[in-house]
């Protein structure tokens, strides 16, 4: 899944674990999910779409392109 927590999170001057304070997870799960290798859960998605003011689907796109 293709997402832009690293673009969203860098125009916030914020350090993955600065990003994963405000989520409540850990910096190592920022990093996994920004590589791509570990899709979010719902809540965790919903959580980042409050926090950044925006849609899930304005943040995490999926790769298939449904």
């Amino acid at each position: 899944m293709k997402n832009r927590l690293k673009v969203l999170r860098a125009e916030r001057d914020w350090t993955q674990a600065q990003l994963a304070s405000e989520l409540d997870v850990s910096r190592q799960t920022i990093n996994a999910i920004e590589t791509g290798k570990f899709d979010p859960s719902l809540p965790l998605a919903f959580k980042a779409a409050r926090l950044f003011g925006q849609s899930i689907e304005d943040i995490f796109q999926d790769e298939a392109g449904a």
